[in-house]
């Protein structure tokens, strides 16, 4: 991680350099002297950062580096923010112009002595590399050499075909899928991937199907490689070679003596003319794969090569003839029948009773494990060798451990945290920061997406150099590059998915979390506290499972959780919150707060704070100080689902803001006209309702992409027309606009734009013709949206709608839509996503019909709280491509429609809150199973009872 802070400290160092000169004006000498000395250093981090686990001296010379570039940004970023706001203010008077020289004068002189300082003590770290042995390599780590460390772990993580496992359970599908695709003749794959994290059994999976009678039969020759992290091109070549013919001792000689290219030749003819099974296990990167493929045909030839990989981009990558298998974790049941395998059966001296205590008990530890054989495997072979329940019981109080070491709690190679943490030792330099920013989150929460790259933006962990590596990507981009990329390395697991293919929401498995607290920790990089009452202790664990040692090096992230034992945000002062740069809080469970109102401080101790999130405090009215507006280093400010009812001005000040997000719980909110202040804003939430001082001034946010309820009531529609990068617009009719065909006329260009729109018509309870017309024309002027959502009477859709390139997604709430309206959404060519919402139709439209030809493309469907249909008719033709549909609270549907039966391409049925008669009559014994019985996954909730009347 020293090697990750270093890196993006230069090149935010070089940036303000560049770009921000004028503003470093008398520390520059300063500022090149510290970056020269950083870049000096920079080529022996990677190597510092590999030891520092193994050394507890290399530990503390990493983080003193880590904090010394961290210190540096602080002081360059804070004089540079100063000066910025001292040149904007413009003095008049030439008695304040020159008290303003002389203290800038103090400053600089300041300022420029920090830089010294902190750049002395990066040099004395430099110099006294040779003493820290990190320029030696190899270096000797308790008896080892660094070299002998990891040929000790690679030898340890070598697979053998010969191996076959006892303890099998839950791959029995996996195995069949796998020899049907090894096996067959016509459209065969030249290779077959299993993809999936650390521990999931990819290796046991391919060794099942490596010794399975049918492959045995189908292939002519065998080969069996682990290739491994540190690969050698020519080593496999000659394992594979050599087996496949199974070489005698003057072979394997003249193999030997071959050329690279000879030995490629011959593998490649071997494999042409044979029908031959390769096996390649542990593959880590796609360039490994492209050195090892040139000695692979690639057609006209029968021979298949079967690969285990923890990256997506290996197991599936462009142009290559490849069937991909991804293997998931165990369920409940699968998982237990492992644990009882190992740890129960095969014991004398276990009656019934105890082996249904033991049963109970393991249930409950195995919900540390998620479904991951390898955790399972490991904890019951601890299990194994406890013979009472009280000792099961003492294995519980301390499970995570257990897992992690493995028997006995000491050798580390014999647990599972060690495996898991070379998927975290592969990641890129500039991946490892943003993997452990998830540390952040509880265990087993969802986690936005969308939030989360924000929080890395704000960071600063997605660089300029990415961008402009990228040819000019947004950030936004970028950091969903990098989500991206955590998900194919499995470190990642994907959530919920958008319409477009896009990932809404993420996870990472309990075992990835424990390993991302622990990496945090020793690398001072995040502290997880809990905010407890004033009569407590702060108590700044990580986790019940991470060991409470003292953080090597300041800490610059917090993450506070807010419990049942939570009665105020910030505990007390800390003499460490003058570094700290993330504040995120988290409520917990039943948070229930004594007091009614709370302050959000101390705040001013958060000196070089850049995000802070306040999110779903809604059982306290949360009060912003004032002082808020001093932390000018702040990027990223949210307080969503919160209770707050007024901003202070000052925020105006937060003149760094990328994201701000005001959708707070109450109804109406006072917002004070200082967002134009904030030039680099590039997401802006606000709230459904709120108000202000006449109108907020919104023209100079050249950066923004997200414009959240766009109010016609404070806002001015013209402001947009400056809004020339605008992606993502909500807005909110409250009033009739005079001129609105003059408006669009100079906004036009900027909403044609517009990539998803969402307009909010007026009030429901009132139809107004101008709302609706407005309403309208707004959309025609956005022809290039991929998503739309009209909220409010509608009555009419654009004409032009299905001529709209893009639009993919459509939802539509409470519109109120004249019956004739559904043969433009029918004929909307590209549509795959259709969700009706409350109302979407007149009162008097009882009958919903999709008719034959309709809705060519659409994959999901959703029909929701349509009270007002009682019949829903679906004729033979309609929505070809439907792959997944949900219907929940139609009151007036009490049975299915008929032509369900011709969506033979539905794969996913959701109903839930539908009347009770409905819901009996989907029964297997009841009248519309047959409809639905062609379906593989059928979901069914509870119904809905109307109250009483």
């Amino acid at each position: 991680m020293a090697e990750a802070v270093v890196s993006f400290v230069l090149e935010m160092v070089g940036d303000f350099a560049t770009q921000e000169a004028k503003f470093l004006s008398g520390v520059s000498h300063q500022v090149e002297v510290a970056q020269t000395e950083l870049q000096l250093m920079q080529g022996f981090l990677k190597d510092a950062d590999a030891r520092q686990g193994q050394d507890a001296t290399v530990q503390v010379w990493v983080a003193k580096t880590r904090d010394a570039a961290y210190d540096l940004e602080d002081v360059i970023e804070t004089y540079g923010l100063k000066v910025a706001s001292k040149k904007k203010r413009g003095i008049k008077n030439i008695l304040r112009r020159f008290a303003c020289i002389f203290r800038e004068g103090v400053d600089v002189r300041k300022i420029g002595l920090e830089i010294e300082n902190i750049t002395a003590k990066i040099s004395n770290l430099r110099l006294s590399l040779q003493s820290y042995n990190i320029a030696r390599v190899p270096t000797e780590i308790g008896g080892e050499s660094f070299s002998q460390l990891h040929e000790r772990q690679r030898l340890l993580r070598r697979t053998y075909s010969h191996v076959i496992e006892r303890d099998v359970v839950g791959l029995e599908y996996n195995v069949e899928e796998l020899v049907m695709h090894l096996v067959k003749d016509e459209n065969r794959h030249r290779v077959v991937s299993i993809w999936g994290m650390g521990g999931l059994g990819k290796t046991t999976l391919a060794r099942q199907v490596y010794h399975h009678k049918n492959v045995r039969q189908h292939f002519d020759s065998f080969a069996w490689v682990c290739v491994s992290q540190r690969c050698e091109i020519r080593n496999v070549w000659e394992g594979i070679f050599i087996k496949l013919i199974s070489a005698t001792k003057e072979q394997r000689q003249d193999i030997k003596e071959m050329t690279y290219d000879e030995i490629a030749k011959k593998l490649f003819c071997v494999m042409q003319e044979m029908r031959c099974l390769v096996i390649l296990d542990d593959i880590w990167s796609i360039e490994t794969w492209n050195f090892l493929n040139v000695a692979f045909p690639n057609e006209q030839t029968q021979s298949t090569i079967l690969l285990t990989t923890r990256y997506e981009a290996v197991a599936l990558p462009p142009n290559r003839n490849c069937f991909l298998h991804k293997l998931q974790p165990l369920n409940e049941n699968e998982s237990l029948a492992l644990l009882e395998k190992i740890a129960i059966f095969g014991r004398p001296d276990i009656d019934s009773g105890i082996y249904s205590k033991m049963r109970e008990l393991g249930r409950k530890l195995l919900r540390h494990c998620a479904g991951l054989p390898l955790a399972i495997i490991v904890l019951a072979g601890v299990l194994s060798t406890k013979n009472t329940i009280k000792q099961w019981e003492m294995v519980n109080e301390n499970v995570y451990a257990y897992i992690r070491r493995g028997r006995g709690h000491e050798q580390e190679y014999e647990g599972a945290l060690w495996v898991l943490a070379l998927s975290y030792d592969d990641l890129p330099y500039h991946l490892k920061p943003c993997f452990l920013y998830l540390g952040h989150y509880p265990e087993d929460r969802e986690i936005s997406v969308s939030t989360l790259t924000k929080l890395w933006m704000a960071e600063g962990l997605i660089s300029l150099r990415q961008q402009r590596q990228s040819l000019g990507e947004t950030m936004e981009n970028i950091a969903h590059n990098c989500l991206t990329e955590l998900v194919e390395r499995c470190v990642v697991q994907v959530g919920r998915s958008g319409s477009t293919g896009t990932i809404k929401t993420c996870q990472i498995h309990d075992l990835i979390r424990d390993l991302c607290l622990l990496k945090a920790e020793e690398e001072s990089f995040l502290q997880i506290g809990y905010s407890l009452q004033e009569n407590k202790a702060t108590n700044p664990v990580t986790s019940s499972m991470v060991a409470k040692a003292t953080p090597v090096g300041k800490i610059r992230r917090l993450a506070i959780y807010l419990d049942e034992n939570a009665d105020r945000l910030v505990s007390s002062r800390d003499e460490t919150n003058g570094h700290v740069r993330s504040l995120l809080y988290f409520v917990l469970g039943e948070w229930r707060p004594r007091s009614e109102k709370v302050l959000l401080s101390p705040l001013t101790d958060f000196k070089v704070l850049r995000v802070l999130k306040v999110e779903d405090v809604d059982e306290v009215e949360v009060e912003l100080p004032s002082e808020i507006g001093n932390m000018v280093h702040l990027r990223f400010l949210s307080v969503r689902d919160s209770k707050i009812k007024r901003f202070p001005s000052s925020l105006g000040n937060l003149i760094c803001l990328q994201t701000l997000d005001f959708r707070v719980r109450y109804v109406e909110l006072f917002i004070p006209n200082v967002i134009w202040k904030m030039k680099q804003l590039r997401h802006l939430y606000l709230p459904r309702r709120y108000t202000a001082s006449g109108n907020l001034k919104l023209s100079t946010l050249g950066h923004l992409q997200t414009l959240d309820f766009l109010s016609s009531e404070y806002c001015d529609l013209n402001d947009v027309a400056g809004l020339t990068n605008l992606l993502k617009l909500q807005i909110r009719l409250s009033l009739p606009l005079e001129n609105l065909e003059e408006i669009l006329k100079s906004v036009g260009s900027t909403l044609n734009r517009i990539q998803s729109l969402l307009v909010y018509n007026g009030y429901y309870s009132v139809r107004n013709t101008s709302y609706e017309e407005q309403g309208n024309q707004i959309v025609s002027s956005c022809r290039h949206i991929y998503k739309l959502k009209l909220d409010g009477p509608t009555a009419e859709l654009p004409k032009e709608l299905h001529s709209y390139p893009n639009l993919t997604k459509l939802e539509l709430c409470s519109c109120s839509l004249k019956d004739d309206q559904m043969g433009i959404l029918e004929n909307l060519p590209n549509l795959t996503t259709l969700l009706l919402i409350s109302e979407v139709f007149e009162e008097n439209t009882k009958i919903l019909v999709f008719s034959k030809g309709g809705f060519p493309s659409l994959q999901f469907l959703s029909v929701f709280r349509m009270d007002e249909i009682t019949e829903w008719r679906v004729e033979e033709g309609a929505m070809p491509s439907l792959w997944r549909l949900r219907m929940g609270f139609c009151s007036g549907l009490t049975t299915l429609p008929d032509g369900l039966t011709y969506l033979t391409n539905l794969k996913e049925l959701t109903i839930f809150g539908m009347p009770r008669e409905l819901h009996s009559r989907i029964q297997e014994d009841g009248e519309d199973f047959c409809k639905i019985q062609h379906v593989p996954s059928v979901v069914i909730g509870e119904p809905y009872d109307p109250p009483m009347q």
